[in-house]
């Protein structure tokens, strides 16, 4: 089996790569956080071709799996780059998670999981939309307590 890009098939991987990663660079770009489209597309890209290069180099004497597990251990040196600790702050956790499932969804992606890349894609954005939602109630009820104890 070949990965032709004069083939349908070659094409409904990448534009699902792409779809999946900009799904989330999007929110990502909206919310100035420190990666956007640009590299939510190419973590996703990268990681499906990962995978799908894998699948066909496969031999009955390899284990294509472990591409998937080297992925996981390689992304985290990326994700890692983003988190930053200044005193008791550490920011860039959420967007090293972001990475982390971008792999994941890449990882889906190769696996021809078309569908559920899409919908995990969603799910994400909708989490990271709804968890604002619930800090800001969160800091307001916070807020609020704080100036009843100082009254």
């Amino acid at each position: 089996m070949q990965f032709d890009p004069l083939t349908t098939e070659f094409w409904i991987e990448i534009g699902v790569s792409i779809l999946c990663g900009s799904i989330i660079g999007i929110e990502r770009e909206l919310n100035r956080k420190p990666i956007g489209v640009r590299t939510c597309v190419l973590v996703c890209l990268g990681t499906a071709l990962f995978v799908r290069m894998g699948s066909l180099v496969a031999t009955e004497n390899s284990d294509p799996t472990r591409i998937i597990g080297q992925i996981v251990s390689g992304i985290g040196f990326l994700g890692g780059g983003v988190i930053l600790a200044r005193g008791e702050v550490v920011t860039g956790v959420t967007t090293a998670s972001i990475v982390w499932l971008l792999a994941a969804i890449g990882t889906m992606v190769g696996a021809g999981q078309f569908s559920a890349a899409v919908v995990v894609s969603t799910l994400a954005v909708l989490t990271l939309l709804g968890i604002d939602g619930l800090e800001i109630v969160i800091t307001k009820v916070r807020e609020h307590r704080r100036k009843g104890k100082d009254e």
